[in-house]
């Protein structure tokens, strides 16, 4: 019999505590190996008990949830799924905890105490099954200042215009590798960028201004009508699927709850087709980052039949190697490699005569 997922719960409430820990031990393969009530707690018993995976409330007394995230990343293997408010400033919080280590974050509605958390049962464990078989990343090197990347740059004289599209689909670990793909890519290039990041709504706004922040490329949230251009990156909005049409004789996004029933709201299997239908897939270059699932595997083998180029992260540095070993499975993969080479790569391959 497989060992079950360790899980420590640490939240300031007891209805979340209990909560929290009634839907992971109903999943059959998890065991909740204790629970705490403040940061402060949840660090000591972290190193204690040593659990596979920890869950995070953002939101504590003595010490908060960022606080006691970088003392566990720092000082143990486990794996962290922050718990945060479904609120602008919960989003602006999570997004900080991603980038200090947190594998990923469940959203709850309702504030401190929700008690439509159980709603959520089924994502609580996908997400704690995922974050179980993470890579654990630690916590990044500080960065040096990033004011150059933040200047952006307008756009020179004779630029061509939109000559190639990526559509980037990433879930689970994403958030880090976006920033490490987008942060090397020049502004200058004839490529328009499109990224499907598996997150719920009010999150991706945050999201897309944190990268507009530290990227040289624009970086913006899809919008209905914005068009598509060189040197901006559009990232989905969460809630919605991003549909990619032809119009005035441009690229334009358009948002949209059909399909229905899809896994993921945005979908990246969703976009990048549409993208093929408005776009020449000999000028697409479709990429599968971490996450766990097949989102975007199928299109990737399609667009691969249609002359499109392929790229699949690499399991070396992968989050969760779900995805892109999905789209290398099926066909979708003409290249798979570390997620730091992909900048050289679509820039060698845009600049090609």
């Amino acid at each position: 019999m497989a060992r079950k997922i360790r899980v420590l719960v640490v939240d300031d409430s007891a209805f979340m505590r209990r909560a929290l820990a009634q839907i992971l031990e109903a999943a059959g393969d998890i065991e909740v190996v204790g629970t705490a009530r403040d940061g402060e707690e949840g660090v000591a018993k972290a190193l204690e008990l040593q659990p596979d995976v920890v869950t995070l409330d953002v939101n504590m007394p003595q010490m908060d949830g960022l606080t006691a995230l970088c003392h566990i990343v720092d000082r143990t293997r486990a794996r962290v799924v922050m718990v945060s408010s479904l609120t602008q400033e919960g989003a602006e919080v999570t997004l900080e905890a991603l980038a200090l280590g947190a594998v990923d974050f469940v959203a709850k509605p309702g504030g401190t105490v929700s008690l439509g958390i159980k709603n959520l049962a089924e994502e609580i464990v996908y997400k704690v099954r995922a974050a179980a078989r993470a890579r654990v990343r630690g916590r990044p090197a500080a960065r040096p200042d990033a004011t150059a990347a933040r200047q952006k740059p307008a756009a020179p004289a004779g630029l061509p215009g939109l000559e190639w599209l990526a559509v980037i689909g990433v879930s689970t670990g994403g958030p880090r590798t976006l920033e490490e793909v987008l942060i090397r890519l020049s502004p200058r290039l004839p490529l328009g960028v499109v990224v499907v990041q598996h997150m719920p709504p009010h999150f991706t706004l945050s999201f897309a201004q944190r990268l507009d922040r530290v990227c040289a490329v624009k970086v913006e949230e899809a919008s209905e009508g914005a068009k598509v251009e060189a040197g901006k990156v559009i990232v989905a909005r969460g809630g919605y699927h991003l549909h990619l049409r032809e119009s005035g004789g441009g690229l334009r996004c358009h948002l949209s709850h059909r399909p229905e029933g899809t896994l993921f709201k945005p979908s990246v299997e969703v976009t990048m087709r549409s993208a093929m239908e408005a776009f020449s897939p000999q000028r697409m270059i479709g990429i599968l980052l971490t996450g766990m699932g097949d989102d975007g595997a199928e299109a990737m083998a399609e667009l691969r039949r249609r002359g499109g180029f392929t790229i699949a992260e690499s399991e070396e540095t992968a989050v969760v190697w779900g995805m892109p070993r999905a789209a290398l499975e099926r066909g979708g993969a003409e290249v798979v490699v570390p997620c730091y080479e992909i900048p050289a790569i679509l820039e060698r391959k845009v600049k090609r005569k």
